[in-house]
């Protein structure tokens, strides 16, 4: 079993924001109230890895980062209106961030959870030291189970996934140590190059690294992103891999292999939702540059683009004619096959849709 949901989703334990959401229809004040639940934040657009499957490789890594000082004052603000949780990714490596430990500091005592997705290259001691105790999860992009196929697979040195596995266990035996409440995981995209390496790193992540959990997940086209290389993986051929890696599960550590979202990445177009729901409402995505989106699938269009955090307040933003229009955009214009496969808020639409359309029949008997 998934305890940690990530194969599902969790917007059924915000019953009032649902209901809000559900209440709004096509009007705009109503809409313009119901501030998201869940954030992801990119502190820094450049990368120390470039990896094969990369799906926001046409950003271009830029050298830019999200201003502390700004930060001072927008993240107090965003935990005023509501926004719970925070995870810190995006289209560079968060990491690289050079006040990353302050930024942690400052998003919890705002009153936002915090999270991270990582290569780990840089998972050090400064960090886990000072950040771990602050952080709800960390999860790893752990993308091979030997040296070579990481190298290969991540574009980086060789010598890089030693470290990574060293920098986790050292984070693993301090939260240990400390009685620390931060889950420590670890994230691989199958391929072909490293389906056969899976197994490997299960058994890696369990005993070399103690490692709560490994995440095996399918590769989604994001519609932008200049690699293809794997547009056309047919998933069937890898899911009996599922009962082999599921004996390495114990009471301390799971395998959670995707396969649901697998079956998803199959499914013909028809069989989805036909409206996205979760936009503009329940997430958002700001870039190392400050401009905040209704969708990370559609980094760069303007139709998703809101405004800028270096420019003026979440408020202003999230109430503004640009993501009113966007809020019209969606609701009445959006093609849904334009969008990504098995996109972050695939489930929470599926909830939302079940909700919306009330396709369950006999609701009422409950």
């Amino acid at each position: 079993m998934d305890k940690f949901l990530i194969d599902s989703h969790k917007l059924v334990y915000h019953p009032r924001r649902v209901a809000d959401l559900i209440e709004v229809g096509d009007d705009w004040e109503k809409a313009r109230q119901v501030y998201p639940i869940y954030l992801e934040l990119s502190p820094v657009g450049a990368c120390n890895h470039r990896c094969t499957f990369c799906a926001v490789d046409y950003i271009g890594y830029k050298a830019v980062m999200l201003d502390y000082e700004m930060l001072q004052q927008r993240l107090p603000e965003m935990g005023r209106l509501g926004v719970k949780s925070i995870m810190y990714a995006g289209e560079g490596e968060p990491l690289l961030h050079k006040k990353i430990n302050e930024i942690v500091a400052l998003t919890k005592a705002s009153g936002i959870d915090v999270s991270f997705t990582t290569n780990g290259v840089l998972l050090n001691e400064v960090f886990v030291e000072q950040s771990l105790d602050k952080v709800s999860w960390i999860k790893v992009s752990l993308n091979a189970g030997s040296e070579a196929s990481y190298a290969a697979i991540h574009r980086t040195r060789g010598r890089d996934f030693q470290r990574v596995i060293d920098n986790l266990r050292h984070a693993v035996e301090y939260k240990r140590a400390h009685g620390i409440d931060c889950t420590i995981g670890v994230q691989s995209v199958l391929l072909p190059e490293n389906a056969g390496e899976m197994v490997e790193l299960a058994r890696i992540c369990r005993d070399e690294i103690g490692a709560d959990y490994l995440v095996i997940k399918p590769y989604s086209q994001h519609l932008f992103s200049e690699t293809r290389q794997y547009e056309g993986i047919d998933y069937n051929p890898f899911l009996a891999m599922e009962q082999e890696l599921a004996t390495y599960n114990t009471a301390d550590f799971q395998v959670i292999f995707r396969s649901h979202t697998m079956h998803k990445y199959l499914e013909a177009p028809a069989q989805r939702y036909q409206k996205c729901h979760a936009t503009p409402f329940v997430w958002g995505y700001v870039m190392a540059d400050g401009r905040v989106y209704g969708c990370s699938a559609y980094l760069l269009d303007q139709r998703f683009e809101y405004g800028n955090l270096n420019e003026t307040s979440f408020q202003a933003i999230w109430e503004g004619e640009r993501r009113r229009e966007s809020f019209r955009h969606i609701r009445h214009e959006l093609d849904i096959r334009e969008c990504r496969k098995n996109c972050r808020m695939d489930e929470v639409n599926r909830y939302l849709d079940r909700l919306l359309n009330q396709s369950v029949p006999h609701i009422n008997f409950i």
